[in-house]
């Protein structure tokens, strides 16, 4: 019974092996086309391709003999021109992609405002101490200062009178208080810039919490 079912089943594969081979050597007889893209992938085709449009084909016969160069479709500023507009549509699709790798970023970062909240506070919270420690610095020039001018009331307020090294002492406290008038106005400007980042940042989880179900409120805003 086996050799039966084999031999009912022989004459139908011989069949689709001769339909097969009817098929492939009348494709080897019309030719096929070959190239490599401009992503310098080698593509073969039974029919002009369409991805090398911009450049030579080979037409190969059933030898894999070359029998024809088929030329380019576009001249060469239509070239340049395809060429820029493909570089224009892959840098739209890098900066697209780019977005949302960003944008999946921080919602993971943030999942809702509570957690964005209290890094903002924490961010702020640094920046305060740095300006607690440099109030403390310039109290403390102040109290220098106030030592300097009894010390000058010697000399009748007269810096000229005045010894080399009390000179020194009243130019390096000045300078102290300039560097440190400077430094607070840096880091009044860094508060600035840290609120304006967290509020564009607010601003685009919104929405991200918005379209991912629901806005996500974990704690007031600020």
């Amino acid at each position: 019974m086996p050799h039966l079912h084999f031999q009912l089943l022989l004459p139908a594969k011989l069949t689709l092996l001769a339909l097969s081979t009817t098929l492939w050597s009348g494709a080897q007889a019309q030719g096929v086309y070959t190239c490599v893209d401009n992503k310098g992938r080698r593509i073969t085709s039974d029919r002009p391709i369409v991805e090398c449009l911009d450049r030579e084909q080979e037409k190969r016969g059933s030898t894999g003999i070359v029998r024809q160069v088929v030329p380019p479709s576009y001249t060469a500023d239509e070239r340049a021109k395809l060429e820029a507009q493909r570089r224009v549509e892959e840098e739209q699709r890098a900066r697209v992609q780019e977005e949302k790798r960003r944008d999946r970023a921080l919602l993971i970062r943030y999942p809702n405002q509570g957690v964005h909240d209290k890094e903002r506070a924490d961010a702020l919270g640094q920046i305060d101490e740095v300006i607690g420690a440099v109030n403390k610095r310039e109290q403390a020039l102040v109290a220098q200062r106030k030592e300097i001018d009894v010390e000058m009331e010697f000399y009748q307020g007269d810096a000229s009178k005045a010894p080399n090294w009390l000179k020194r002492k009243i130019e390096d406290n000045e300078k102290q208080m300039v560097v440190q008038k400077r430094f607070l106005d840096e880091q009044a400007q860094e508060k600035q810039r840290i609120n304006a980042r967290f509020d564009e940042e607010l601003a685009k989880l919104r929405q991200l919490w918005a379209t991912a179900g629901g806005t996500r409120t974990g704690a007031a805003s600020r």
